[in-house]
């Protein structure tokens, strides 16, 4: 995916010593942009901070289609000659670090059969992602096996799905929603969205104009440059003003929804019950989902289901909805690591027992670092920042003569918390599996782009807290 691609890139631009395999449980590369294949399917983020650092974005569309990311991401493995760094079918379940010989032994399935593969590393960077690829989450309600008609979940589009003059109910009121929507509308004979409870939605054009201007009149990568820069600038604004002030942020929302759909729709729909940024907005290109129901296309309720019927859904209030398909919408199961097992010198890690180091080490586990971006921003914006801090640290180690590099958590003044300040419902369902952030620097997570920057790419990689050693073997055989 995104995330192991850059990796790749980075080893390649600033390591280019190093020997690497990118492992793929799937049988081809892309990630999110590969898997997922449902009607409209595309990035809520801008392509200029979604877009790796390193290689600008030249589509004009600043809100790209899941097709035009994956082929972004394909471009990139082949500039950098990553396609041949990576072996497909292989899913990782197993990886053990020994002290003793200082690298790890990673046991992956392969194919079909399933056989087993062994590959020893002296480093493991684990760019799997956020959620399970086997299944979305779907919550039980009654009566589902009495429905006459198709339920989907997104995550298992059925590509042969002829939803053309069909009414079509999509569960859920998130990104996947949102998109699915206005997508649907164009064939469905009709759409009703249902929420169980609403989302803060706002419009943005699905081209960047200031970010075309530059290109049309700056090289690419000064283009790029300025645009990015932008773009994380404005959303960093946003997001401070939401949490300083969550009632101008929700007048501002409002007034983009009363623009959209008029004074007199029911803004309810579109008025959740926590603050802007407590959950991830929703962003809609060239107000798409507002066309759709201004046009009669499609429609908003807000209510909680009683159960499943023949031909549709009863509501809690009473109403009913008559469908012939229903898209359950209803969120991502979130899977650190793609449950693979770690053990360290013969002990499991239990992850929630560790806490996380500069958002991207654990606690007490060797050379080993994972990609996870912001919630609050564009995944890559972190993950670009990840993967030259791991660059950095291979070169430090090397230049030093280290074998072995670990975060110990040994300040005493610095307390647990949770790792996510976030309440989506996906991060609530697994908060207690996910390790603990820590009150100050380096545990803490800043959710800034800006102060990871002075972190990441300027700070101190001997920072007190990571510790660094030779290997006894190693140093013996010597």
């Amino acid at each position: 995916g995104l995330s192991g691609i850059g990796a790749g890139a980075h080893l390649r631009m600033q390591c280019p010593e190093k020997s690497f395999a990118i492992l793929e449980g799937r049988a081809a590369m892309g990630g999110t942009w590969d898997l997922f294949r449902y009607p409209g399917i595309r990035s809520d983020s801008d392509m200029y901070t979604l877009g790796y650092r390193f290689r600008p974005w030249t589509d004009p569309k600043a809100i790209a289609d899941g097709p035009a990311i994956l082929k972004y991401i394909r471009e990139t493995a082949e500039e950098f000659n990553l396609d041949k760094k990576i072996r497909y079918h292989h899913q990782v379940r197993l990886a053990s670090w020994s002290s003793d010989e200082a690298r790890w032994t990673v046991e992956a399935e392969v194919g079909e059969e399933k056989s087993l593969a062994r590959l020893t590393c002296n480093f493991l960077y684990l760019c799997t992602g956020y959620y399970d690829y086997e299944n979305g989450y779907t919550p039980e309600w009654p009566g589902t096996e009495r429905f006459r008609g198709r339920i989907i979940h997104p995550q298992k589009w059925d590509e042969n799905l002829d939803y053309a003059g069909r009414r079509v109910v999509v569960i859920g009121s998130g990104a996947t929603a949102v998109t699915l929507v206005p997508a649907l509308a164009e064939k469905a004979a009709h759409v009703t969205m249902l929420q169980r409870s609403p989302t803060y939605v706002i419009a943005r054009p699905s081209q960047d104009k200031i970010a075309n201007f530059l290109r049309a009149v700056l090289p690419s990568r000064a283009a790029y440059a300025i645009a990015r820069w932008k773009n994380v600038l404005l959303g960093m604004f946003f997001y401070n003003l939401s949490r300083k002030r969550p009632s101008a942020m929700k007048r501002l929302i409002a007034n983009g929804v009363k623009k959209n759909l008029g004074e007199d729709y029911d803004l309810r729909h579109f008025t959740p019950h926590y603050n802007p940024w407590d959950q991830r907005l929703c962003l809609v290109p060239d107000s798409d989902l507002f066309k759709a129901i201004s046009e009669g296309k499609a429609s908003i309720v807000t209510d909680r289901i009683e159960a499943f019927t023949e031909t549709g859904i009863k509501l809690k209030s009473g109403g009913r909805l008559e469908a012939d398909i229903i898209v359950t919408a209803t969120g991502l199961v979130l899977k650190l690591m793609a449950g693979l097992e770690l053990v360290v010198d013969g002990r499991p890690v239990d992850l929630s027992k560790t806490m996380a180091y500069k958002g991207m080490m654990y606690s007490d586990v060797p050379n080993a670092a994972s990609a996870f971006g912001y919630t609050n921003a564009s995944w890559t914006l972190k993950c670009d920042l990840t993967a030259e801090y791991v660059c950095r640290l291979l070169k430090y180690m090397d230049e030093r003569g280290y074998d072995i590099c670990a975060p110990r958590a040994n300040d005493p003044t610095v307390k647990p918390e949770p790792v996510l300040d976030f309440n989506s419902s996906y991060v609530l369902r697994a908060l207690d599996t996910l390790p603990k952030q820590g009150s100050k620097t380096p545990w803490r997570l800043h959710q800034n782009y800006v102060k990871d920057i002075g972190l990441l790419r300027y700070g101190r990689v001997d920072d007190g807290a990571m510790e660094f050693k030779k290997s006894v073997r190693k140093t013996e055989s010597v």
